[in-house]
C-alpha cells in the first residue's frame, strides 16, 4: 500500500512539474499575435516541419503533442533573430530552449532519440572546442541506438569525403570552452 501511495505521489509531483513548465512556456508566447515575423526571420524555418508561428499557436491551444512530435525546436540555432524582430518583444529563443529542456525531461523514447543529436552536438563542442564531424556522427549513431541510421548517412558521408570536408579529430581546442559550459550549468542550477 505504501509503495502504491509513493508511486501515485511521485506521478502527481511529476504532473505538477510538467504543467508548471508548460504554463511557463505558454506565458512566454501568450502575447503572440500570429504575425509570422518569427517564421519569416528564422534562417532554419524552411527545414522545419512546423513553423515557429504554428508551433506557438499549437502550444497556446494546448496541442503539446503536436509540438513535441515536431523536430522544429531542435532545429533552432539560437541566433535570436526571431526574438530581435518580434514586434511584441517575446522571448522566442528562450521559449525554444525551454521546449528543448521540456522534451528532454519527458519520459518518451521518441523524444529522447530526436534529442540525441542535440545532446551529442553540444557535447562535441564542449569536448573539442569546435565541431569535429567524424566524432560527432560516430557518437550520434551510438546515442541514437538505430543500427540502420549510419546507412542512411552513407551517401552524404561519401560525398563529404570526396570533397575533403571530413577531417581527422583535432584536439587543439579541447577544453577551451569548458569555463563557458560550467558557467551556464551554474546559472541553470545544474551540478
Amino acid at each position: 500500500m505504501n509503495s502504491t501511495a509513493d508511486a501515485t505521489h511521485r506521478q502527481d509531483a511529476e504532473a505538477e512539474i510538467r504543467e508548471a513548465a508548460l504554463t511557463e512556456l505558454r506565458s512566454m508566447v501568450s502575447a503572440c499575435m500570429q504575425c509570422g515575423t518569427c517564421t519569416a526571420t528564422c534562417p532554419n524555418s524552411e527545414s522545419m516541419d512546423l513553423t515557429p508561428r504554428r508551433m506557438w499557436r499549437a502550444l497556446l491551444f494546448g496541442d503539446t503533442d503536436m509540438v513535441l512530435q515536431s523536430k522544429s525546436f531542435y532545429l533552432c540555432s539560437s541566433c535570436y533573430a526571431c526574438t530581435l524582430r518580434c514586434p511584441r518583444g517575446l522571448p522566442l529563443t528562450r521559449a525554444m530552449a525551454g521546449l528543448k529542456r521540456f522534451a528532454a525531461r519527458e519520459n518518451n523514447s521518441a523524444l529522447k532519440k530526436k534529442g540525441a543529436f542535440y545532446r551529442v552536438f553540444t557535447d562535441n563542442i564542449r569536448r573539442y572546442g569546435r565541431v569535429q564531424e567524424t566524432a560527432l556522427m560516430t557518437r550520434y549513431f551510438i546515442a541514437a541506438r538505430d543500427p540502420a541510421l549510419p546507412f542512411a548517412y552513407t551517401p552524404l558521408g561519401l560525398k563529404l569525403m570526396r570533397k575533403g570536408k571530413l577531417h581527422p579529430v583535432d584536439r587543439s581546442g579541447a577544453g577551451k570552452l569548458e569555463a563557458i559550459f560550467n558557467k551556464v550549468e551554474q546559472m541553470e542550477g545544474r551540478p
